[in-house]
């Protein structure tokens, strides 16, 4: 047995034993409709929201939305690009997309926060090397605050999970805010009914 190996018995050999998590109140609240304040959160954070199409035509919207762009991944059946997310062997090779699109799972009003999974984006680094990215978001799918979000089933359930909000932003000492310095340049969040069974 290689020392390796001795190191990784030893170390399965003496888990602690499963403790259940404590119980977390979900401290709700008399508040505006969830939609109002997810709107106003993300806005705050530099965020966009956009109203679906009257003629419910998703990707006449994206290109309204982003007319000069040349490279579309969408990660969801809901909107056609021209760059699949099935063909990218590497995450690198979405570093010439100009808009990701991505159906949400949920979003917080609290943050104005939208859950993101491998299961959503497909290749991961679509919600970083994208220059802007779309999220779909069905209004009735946002929760109130973040204790109420943790408690949804998919936080468990992913491998890899993200709660964005906004766009990519850092500021220096004096203060001068730059969007899209270490990630996407703009997030739109456009309000889009999902087709429920």
């Amino acid at each position: 047995m290689s020392s390796r190996e001795m190191i990784l018995d030893a170390v399965r050999r003496n888990q602690p034993t499963a403790s259940p998590l404590p119980e977390v109140p979900l401290f709700d609240r008399d508040q505006p409709p969830a939609w109002q304040r997810f709107r106003d959160s993300l806005e705050r954070m530099g965020g966009k929201l956009a109203e679906p199409a009257p003629n419910g035509d998703l990707g006449a919207l994206v290109k309204q939305l982003h007319p000069d762009a040349k490279v579309l991944c969408s990660a969801t059946t809901e909107v056609a690009g021209n760059r699949a997310i099935g063909d990218v062997d590497k995450p690198r090779d979405l570093d010439d997309v100009d808009v990701g699109v991505v159906r949400a799972v949920f979003g917080v009003a609290e943050t104005g926060s939208v859950f993101l999974s491998e299961s959503e984006l497909g290749v991961n680094a679509l919600g970083y090397l994208a220059q802007h990215l779309v999220v779909l978001l069905d209004p009735a799918d946002v929760v109130d605050n973040l204790h109420n979000a943790y408690h949804r089933p998919e936080f468990r359930e992913a491998s890899y999970a993200v709660l964005m909000t906004g766009p990519s932003a850092t500021a220096d000492i004096e203060g001068v805010l730059i969007h899209g310095a270490q990630g996407v340049r703009s997030l739109t969040v456009v309000a889009a009914p999902r087709s429920r069974p």
